[in-house]
């Protein structure tokens, strides 16, 4: 079972929204990342000593966590701290601005920990420093163990702040993690903190398990799995870690996902050797079959409101990309560009659909407007596939196989991650190889 803890937000001070000279143009990639400061945590002298939790040590590992976090966007270029000149408490009061603009920094990050009564409490507080004033304030109040999660809040705050968009610091991502020989794979689901910390195991790797997707509305995940060869859908409460089959369809089964209310289950389903697409009411079981065509349609995924689903199909003669009305209706071919369309998946802004291209034997990751128009390909590799979108549309996940070896026998899966101006390209730490990944919602929202 694997609980979440919510942290509770318990004061707001001196926060300051008006217009600042600080604004990080997230459009352009990592052209021209911001020089950002984040300043050690200070220590509250009312801290208390107690058992396991080193107070100081907490705080330094909260800085580089955010710092880490800004590093990873390619949007902030965090500063090496020995450049510093003045100290984590008195900054935090009131910072000399002029000594920070001297290190090049145009923002800056300061914070007070206190820990005490069991009850870790942090406070954080962005600075502009070019227009010498204060940006935001806030302090969070959670239980000690609990302060990777704070360091990813107040990564999340200061992200909007500067951006004005969301951010995507506070959330897991689920994935198969896989080992053993190509031939034979042992695969089990895994869900991890999106920096690639606190891995857990879901599943004990006796079945074959693909496809893990999340609930937009909450964290439930629905995912397929092999039960004496047979492919089953289940739901699990990754708070709970209540398990449940919600499907043991005769046929075969590929690619549930959620409606964005959370209620539906859309997937294709295989029979008589046709593949068409369903979907289910997840209180009723009441299946309805949404495509009626001798084609085969698969890798559903509906827009955001709810009103639309994008799928591919070959019944144009070539995998291409549809879009169609959640009912069926109104059938459209958005991609006519050279090479296989496959695995869309629409953003969580509206305004993009990412999908998987093959051609001429290499597999690419994009983006395109939802009428198909604007594609723009942003990663190319031997093998690549199943893009996932963060939160705020900003940033894919997807998954990567390559060669090793000289003469190319070996072989590897691993998470990769690209912000969707095409920079910023990065690995994603995982314990074993990775597959099939997916995005949470903010688990702070």
């Amino acid at each position: 079972m694997y609980k979440l803890i919510f942290i509770t937000l318990i004061l707001f001070f001196n926060t300051t929204f008006a217009n600042s000279l600080i604004k990080v143009d997230i459009t352009r990639g990592n052209l021209d990342p911001l020089p950002i400061a984040v300043s050690p945590l200070h220590v509250d002298p009312k801290s208390e000593n107690q058992e396991n939790v080193k107070v100081k040590e907490l705080g330094d590992k909260i800085s580089k966590i955010i710092e880490n976090n800004f590093r990873s966007t390619g949007l902030f270029n965090p500063l090496a701290k020995d450049a510093f000149v003045q100290k984590p408490d008195i900054a935090h009061l009131k910072p000399r601005f002029e000594d920070w603009r001297l290190i090049k920094a145009q923002a800056l990050v300061t914070g007070k920990i206190i820990v005490k009564d069991e009850k870790l409490k942090v406070e954080f507080r962005l600075w502009d420093l070019t227009a010498s004033k204060e940006m935001i304030a806030l302090a969070f109040t959670t239980t000690p163990s609990n302060w990777r999660r704070v360091a990813h809040i107040i990564s999340d705050k200061i992200y909007q702040r500067l951006t004005g968009e969301d951010g995507y610091f506070d959330t897991r991502i689920i994935y198969v993690a896989e080992s053993g020989p190509k031939d034979r794979r042992t695969k089990k689901l895994a869900i991890m903190d999106q920096d690639g910390a606190n891995t857990k195991y879901l599943t004990l790797g006796n079945e074959l398990v693909l496809t893990p997707r999340f609930n937009p509305a909450n964290q439930l995940v629905t995912y397929l799995s092999y039960f004496r060869n047979l492919p089953r859908v289940y739901l699990l409460d990754i708070e709970t870690g209540v398990q449940e089959v919600v499907g043991n369809f005769p046929g075969m089964t590929f690619a549930p996902r959620f409606s964005p209310d959370g209620k539906k289950i859309i997937m294709s389903f295989a029979k008589d050797g046709n593949s068409d697409i369903y979907t289910m009411d997840l209180e009723s079981r009441v299946v309805e079959r949404i495509t009626d065509h001798s084609s085969i349609d698969t890798s559903p995924s509906y827009s955001p409101d709810g009103k639309y689903i994008a799928f591919n199909s070959d019944r144009s003669g070539l995998q291409q990309i549809y879009v169609m009305k959640s009912d069926g209706t109104n059938v459209k071919r958005v991609t006519f560009g050279n090479g296989l369309y496959g695995t869309p998946v629409w953003s969580p802004r509206g305004d993009l659909i990412a999908f998987t291209k093959v051609r001429k034997g290499r597999f690419y990751i994009g983006v395109m407007r939802v009428d198909g128009t604007g594609e723009r390909l942003l990663t190319e590799n031997f093998y690549q596939e199943a893009p996932s979108w963060s939160p705020n549309g900003r940033v894919l996940v997807f998954y990567r196989e390559t060669k090793s070896g000289a003469k190319g026998e070996g072989f590897s899966a691993k998470l990769w991650s690209i912000d969707i101006t095409g920079y910023n390209e990065r690995k994603i730490k995982t314990e074993t190889d990775a597959s099939d990944p997916s995005w949470s919602s903010l688990l702070s929202k």
